[in-house]
């Protein structure tokens, strides 16, 4: 049996609690080529059972010493100190070898206790200026789905920690294994942890009343070329007064924004329509299918075909 400690420190949330104990917590070892599966324990402050999960074997947070596998589940307050009797038990897990892995908003406990010093981690988009903030020995990278870096590992929000859990069934049982829960799950089989969370760029300046008029005539204008001169000229501005009004109202540069604004437009008409890859490519300013697959795969991580069967309404 694998021996997995999963964490319920005091602000843990539901949702990605509720994963790892799906995945971990529930016998399928008959999935396993060795016939062998998870050992489940749930760690809390007291040792008390969860009313959350009461049917699994509950210990304290001694109980993360005995864990070949421990798993941080989200915070709802990040402004919360985690407790020190946990922050040790972390740092004494990842000392003795231990593999430790957050979910999505959990990597800033793990960041607290000193384990993501030095390495590269991820957490949910929203909070992931946060997290390096705080923690600026961490490398944040704000647009993966999850960061395997061996012995410690962080998923971003939400669903990108089920997508971490099968990562880590698919390496300890392989991929028969993980992909026999995906199928139970009804989930996607396999995302890779390079893929990027599918964040919607900012599209509205702060100022209201000056850029965006020129920035909605650009967005309805996707189709056609424009240029820089073409955008400076509908907001009144020269080229250079152009990108540094974008930059600082936007963080992003004239030609980035067009370029966001396409591939914002590409997966629009691939999540909403039956259009084929090439009029996609011609609606959202990409000009060929060929364009918008290598743009596409740049920014997201995969094709647009692999996008529509993931995302199509």
């Amino acid at each position: 049996m694998l021996r997995t400690a999963l964490v319920l420190h005091g602000s843990a949330m539901l949702y990605e609690i509720a994963i790892a104990a799906e995945v971990f917590g529930v016998d399928r070892s008959e999935l396993s080529p060795t016939a062998t599966w998870y050992d489940l324990v749930v760690c809390t402050a007291d040792g008390a059972a969860h009313p959350w999960l009461p049917h699994l074997t509950t210990t304290s947070y001694d109980g993360i010493a005995r864990a070949d596998t421990v798993l941080v589940p989200s915070c709802d307050d990040l402004a919360d100190n985690p407790d020190p009797t946990l922050l040790d038990a972390l740092r004494a897990a990842h000392d003795r070898g231990a593999r430790i892995a957050s979910l999505c908003t959990g990597a800033f406990v793990l960041a607290a206790a000193g384990v993501l010093d030095g390495r590269v981690a991820t957490t949910h988009w929203m909070h992931a200026d946060d997290l390096a903030r705080r923690y600026p020995q961490v490398d944040v990278r704000p647009d993966v789905l999850y960061v395997d870096e061996g012995d410690v590992l962080t998923s971003a929000g939400k669903t990108a920690a089920l997508d971490l859990c099968l990562h880590l069934v698919r390496r300890d049982l392989g991929a028969a294994a993980a992909n026999g829960i995906a199928r139970r799950l009804v989930v996607p089989a396999h995302r890779s942890g390079g893929q990027a969370q599918f964040i919607t760029p900012p599209a509205t300046p702060r100022n209201p009343d000056g850029l965006a008029p020129a920035l909605e005539w650009a967005r309805a204008r996707l189709d056609q070329p424009l240029t820089v001169r073409d955008l400076a000229g509908r907001a009144n501005l020269s080229t250079r007064q152009l990108a540094r009004r974008m930059r600082a109202e936007l963080q992003l540069g004239p030609l980035d924004w067009l370029h966001h604004q396409r591939i914002a437009r590409a997966r629009e008409l691939l999540e909403r329509t039956d259009a084929p890859i090439d009029r996609v490519a011609v609606s959202s300013g990409m000009g060929t299918a060929a364009t918008l697959r290598r743009h596409f795969h740049r920014a997201l991580g995969v094709t647009p075909t692999a996008y529509r069967a993931t995302f199509r309404l």
